[in-house]
């Protein structure tokens, strides 16, 4: 295992497409729920615990060798909101691009080829991960610090928020993300005994409803 790859992985600049969303930030913004950091931290954090959890346990179900058809259709039975299962579908299709040219892999190109206009984000993470030979743990930190981090990117550029409040705000949660990466990992070694139903199904009603609301938009700064 080369722990280097998840730096790659989890780095920003890989080209996965997450830069055109803000993670349900934009809806939020307009709505004025997020009108600084304070409100942006515990906006994140409400994700973090939700919607975070269940892809990084999803993720880590994935690097632990669950069928990730199983896993694509779990995640579906997740995420009500017809919006974000697209644009979930979509960073999987742009993530699944990346991952097949940087770490070439049997199951990555079945997970293609059967779901040609993309599985679900976090189903192709946790792939990715196990092809860059990476373990459950390193999957379930990427997909939970994903789930705020980019919401807090996105808000620098909606409010003009200073980065390193924004930065800070990163910083604050990083206890609840180990926290969070750790309930995904014992939630992915409960799908292997006992199938997919383990998994979390922590709900957020308000991203869902925001989701829907925002894709309506005529103009918008995100796709989601």
């Amino acid at each position: 295992m080369s722990r280097a790859a998840l730096l790659v992985l989890a780095d920003g600049r890989f080209p996965a497409g997450g830069h055109a969303h803000s993670g349900g930030a934009e809806a939020a913004v307009k709505a004025g729920r997020i009108t600084g950091a304070a409100s942006l931290e515990s906006f994140c954090r409400g994700r973090l615990h939700t919607a975070g959890l269940v892809a990084a346990s999803l993720a880590a179900a994935a690097v632990l060798g669950v069928d990730p058809v199983a896993l694509d259709a779990a995640a579906d039975a997740r995420t009500p909101s017809p919006a974000l299962r697209v644009a979930g579908r979509k960073l999987g299709r742009q993530l699944m691009r990346a991952a097949r040219a940087a770490w070439p892999s049997g199951e990555l190109d079945a997970l293609a080829r059967e779901f040609p206009k993309g599985a679900h984000q976090a189903v192709v993470l946790g792939l990715a991960a196990r092809a860059a030979g990476l373990e459950a743990v390193d999957a379930a930190y990427c997909a939970a610090y994903e789930s705020v981090s980019g919401a807090a990117s996105a808000t620098v550029r909606l409010l003009s928020l200073d980065p390193f409040d924004a930065t800070g705000v990163l910083a604050r949660l990083a206890p609840e993300v180990d926290l969070v990466a750790d309930r995904a990992v014992e939630a992915a070694r409960g799908v292997v005994d006992e199938g997919v139903d383990a998994l979390p199904a922590a709900s957020a009603p308000l991203l869902e409803i925001s989701a829907e609301v925002h894709a309506a938009w005529a103009v918008r700064l995100f796709a989601s």
